[in-house]
């Protein structure tokens, strides 16, 4: 159940939209060529003979020759994908395929070669020799295919380069939290300002009695039309409470929204308000921020484990775990009350600057607590006191505190060195007090 916004990312994220569109480009251009050659009021062959001078036989040859070279190529483009995504899964996580496939690059070198191969079989069906009838020889199509071919073989020089460098840990961990900053951006783009009024108060008005909406296909929200949504409410002069967050599973027939009051909505109201939600079979950080950080931590979690035993892409991940971190500690998370001519009508609850804290270090630090690795809860520590730095909000600095706290719990319990607990303990009182 894909919106049409989840919808055409999908497709732009797909492997196959974007060869399709190029294999599509190389068609209409093979045509478009053989038509041109036809109407131009001169011979290419007789004016630049040393270009384009070919006879029928060796215009198909050639064409031939590439079609055959560069559907080979393209198959070693394919099973080098294949052995990305697969080291990518093993030694990262399965999590990070969608980014191996959202991958323009890969998208385009795939599409080059299929488009020069449908290129070069487009041209080589319209060259006739004087058996077959009228000697007919598109020079300007078959000049067209050797560059083609030329182009070709750029692209294969450029994508060994390309997939040398996107399967290092930096750079996928790079790509995922430049996604994840983009979101928070585009998702949380105020920054703090004036605090709003009490929940709480918001809350002692709300109506006792709902009527629920269930969800019609089971998978992970991954998209909620907030203006179609709260235009629904206005026009039936209710309050919506949406159930699930942005990024959670929800079965089929659970309920998906709830509306104030105790009156059957109609059928054509509900099925209105399931389109508003679109859902998926895995998440997406488009509009799930939290999303992008829990790949950063299966990352960190993954280089920490014992059959991989790799701490450095586990502080590279913590390092851009702090850069988020920042960014969000700066933003005004909306709260989930929504409200249209000062009349409430929406309730959305989204994710909250404590909720994201924990997803970011808790699980880090449990692990390198049962490593007894004193060199990444220093690292944690250290992520701590600079965000701690740039939050503002004492709510938000009393949830770093609790993670501080956390760590110097895990410290005295898992680091036996005595010298290099205290030195530990006393690095994580520092941040601790700076954060208060």
């Amino acid at each position: 159940m894909l919106g049409l916004r989840p919808l055409w990312q999908r497709l732009r994220g797909s492997l196959w939209f974007v060869p399709t569109l190029l294999v599509a480009g190389a068609a209409g251009l093979a045509m478009a060529l053989v038509e041109l050659h036809t109407l131009l009021p001169l011979d290419l062959a007789q004016s630049a003979p040393r270009l384009f001078g070919t006879s029928a036989d060796g215009a198909r040859g050639m064409l031939g020759a590439i079609a055959t070279s560069v559907i080979t190529v393209a198959g070693v483009v394919f099973s080098i994908t294949i052995v990305a995504l697969s080291l990518a899964s093993t030694q990262f996580s399965p999590r990070v395929l969608r980014h191996f496939m959202n991958d323009r690059p890969t998208q385009t070198v795939l599409g080059v070669m299929v488009g020069v191969y449908v290129y070069c079989l487009m041209v080589l069906r319209t060259v006739r020799t004087g058996d077959e009838g009228p000697s007919f020889v598109p020079s300007l199509a078959v000049f067209g295919a050797l560059l083609l071919a030329l182009l070709s073989v750029a692209m294969l020089i450029f994508f060994i380069h390309h997939v040398a460098e996107s399967i290092q840990a930096s750079s996928i961990i790079d790509r995922i939290a430049d996604q994840t900053l983009e979101a928070i951006e585009r998702l949380f783009p105020e920054p703090i300002g004036e605090p709003a009024a009490p929940e709480a108060q918001i809350a002692a008005q709300l109506p006792r009695e709902w009527t629920e909406v269930p969800s019609p296909a089971m998978g992970y929200v991954v998209d909620v039309d907030a203006q179609e949504l709260l235009a629904f409410a206005t026009e039936h002069d209710r309050i919506v409470e949406f159930v699930p967050r942005i990024g959670e599973f929800v079965v089929a027939g659970a309920p998906l929204a709830r509306v104030a009051g105790p009156a059957v909505l109609p059928q054509q109201a509900v099925q209105r308000l399931q389109r508003i939600v679109s859902l998926d079979n895995q998440r997406s950080v488009d509009q799930d921020a939290p999303y992008g950080v829990q790949q950063l931590v299966d990352i960190a979690l993954k280089g920490l484990s014992p059959g991989i035993n790799d701490p450095t892409t586990a502080s590279a991940c913590i390092d851009r775990l702090t850069a988020v971190l920042m960014r969000l500690a700066g933003r005004r998370l909306p709260g989930p009350y929504r409200q249209s001519d000062g009349v409430l009508r929406v309730i959305a609850a989204g994710p909250s600057f404590e909720s994201i804290a924990v997803l970011a270090f808790d699980a880090i630090t449990a692990q390198a607590g049962n490593n007894r690795d004193a060199l990444t809860l220093e690292r944690l520590i250290a992520a701590l006191a600079r965000v701690a730095g740039v939050a503002q909000e004492p709510v938000r600095r009393e949830v770093l505190q609790q993670r501080l706290a956390v760590i110097d719990e895990t410290i005295t319990h898992c680091i036996e060195l005595p010298s290099r607990q205290a030195a530990l303990r006393e690095r994580s009182a520092r941040a601790a007090h700076d954060a208060r």
